[in-house]
């Protein structure tokens, strides 16, 4: 006897600044905005370490660690078991990574919005420097063409 269960889709779950994401592509999404943070490192509520950083990487790799060191944090979702969004009591959302005991909270220092814009006028900058540079180049092997005309 077979029962046939009606065709029925269950929508995915809609998350707006607290809950518990177990996805990994999920918690890639939420993390690759970040930038500047406040970590704070913890095993069973006690504190291991603490300080500001940049997000430099936020990957996917089942043999690779999270790594924090020099102001800066390498973030493998396979290094955490899930993610809670949890809200402070001024309503900002902030990100606890959980792996057993241990978390890493990480607590936002701009927003997404932020940082694209850093990010594009740190990429006009860098074109116009460019532009600069090659446009001297070109002007200077003009001159050394030049130069041998006369």
């Amino acid at each position: 006897m077979s029962h046939h269960l009606p065709n029925t889709r269950i929508p995915a779950p809609c998350i707006v600044n607290t809950g518990v994401i177990v996805n990994k592509l999920d918690i890639r999404r939420l993390l690759t905005d970040l930038g500047r943070v406040h970590y704070i490192y913890t095993q069973e509520n006690k504190l291991l370490s603490e300080g500001d950083g940049d997000v430099m990487e936020v990957f996917t790799h089942p043999q690779r660690s999270t790594l924090v060191a020099n102001n800066a944090l390498y973030l493998n979702i396979y290094s955490f078991d899930y993610l809670e969004l949890k809200q402070s009591p001024q309503q900002e959302t902030y990100f606890d990574l959980i792996q057993e005991e241990f978390c890493l909270r990480l607590i936002p220092l701009s927003t997404p919005l932020q940082e694209r814009c850093d990010r594009q006028f740190n990429a006009g900058a860098i074109e116009a420097m460019m532009e600069q540079v090659l446009s001297a180049r070109w002007d200077a092997e003009i001159d050394d063409d030049c130069s041998d005309c006369f």
